[in-house]
């Protein structure tokens, strides 16, 4: 029951902040989780031995969204100055075993946790960005239901038993299956409130049909290869789960790990829609 109850809040929380936010909101929300992940991150990395200074864990993050929400072409220069400034730091206050492997887990911070996280309010901006970013979450969302489900009471077939024994292929396939059902059910849903003049058209994608299944599956892909890589994360620190900050479901980045592959791919399929003019969304 408290894993339902969560995930019910979670996802309120998240379609009102898409349909009714400003990108302001929507920017600092990803920022605090993106602080949050990052502390659990500490922790994984902590126990292994490469542990990341928690006042450039913070000032990393907070740095790398200052720089997306105002000119988001210098992410690159930002990465570059926050991993030189901890590498300057490790290399006088750590031991010299350490400082390759502690300035590395910090740069993986950066781009594991906090680069994705950037990118939900851009997706947020562009054109159809309501329709899109809610695609996105609802692909993530409902291929996970359908694969902790149907995995649990069907699954015989192990996917990847060194990195999550409890996964099965029969939950893959039927996590794929969830998130083309519900993502063209969502996109319908669009087409039809947008078609009976209701006005509402923050659901509507110009997309032709096959590219959103395409895409649906892509998605669904990139989700599950994030929930098997936090895995390994995990499974390398001898934990289970990664915090106890979200009753039921264990910790931030337990929920979030699809969607922090999930969204960079999606876009890089935008980058190259619009580099080679396939369209917009």
């Amino acid at each position: 029951m408290k894993r339902i109850l969560t995930a019910i809040v979670l996802i309120a929380i998240v379609v009102a902040l898409v349909f009714f936010g400003k990108i302001w909101m929507i920017l600092v929300l990803a920022g605090i989780v993106a602080v949050l992940a990052a502390m659990e991150f500490r922790a994984l990395s902590a126990a292994v031995a490469s542990p990341v200074p928690l006042w450039w864990s913070i000032a990393g993050v907070a740095l790398f969204f200052s720089v997306t929400s105002l000119q988001p072409q210098d992410m690159i220069t930002a990465v570059s100055f926050a991993t030189l400034v901890l590498f300057a730091w490790n290399a006088f206050r750590t031991p010299l075993e350490n400082v390759l492997s502690e300035t590395a887990a910090g740069v993986l911070m950066l781009v594991y946790i906090a680069y994705p996280l950037t990118l939900l309010p851009q997706i947020w901006g562009l054109e159809n960005g309501t329709a899109l970013l809610l695609f996105l979450f609802v692909c993530v969302w409902s291929g996970d239901i359908a694969a902790l489900y149907i995995g649990k009471n069907f699954g015989r077939r192990r996917l990847s038993p060194r990195l999550s024994p409890n996964k099965t292929w029969e939950g893959a396939i039927a996590s794929v299956v969830g998130s083309v059902v519900c993502g063209m059910g969502l996109l319908y849903l669009g087409a039809y409130l947008s078609r009976n003049g209701s006005g509402f058209t923050k659901l509507h994608s110009t997309e032709p049909w096959w590219q959103s299944v395409i895409l649906a599956i892509v998605l669904n892909v990139a989700a599950q290869f994030g929930d098997l890589l936090e895995s390994a994360l995990k499974r390398g620190a001898g934990v289970k789960d990664s915090g106890t900050m979200l009753p039921g479901h264990g910790g931030i980045l337990d929920r979030i790990d699809a969607l922090l592959l999930a969204a960079p791919v999606l876009w890089f399929i935008v980058v190259l829609k619009d580099r080679f003019a396939l369209g917009a969304f």
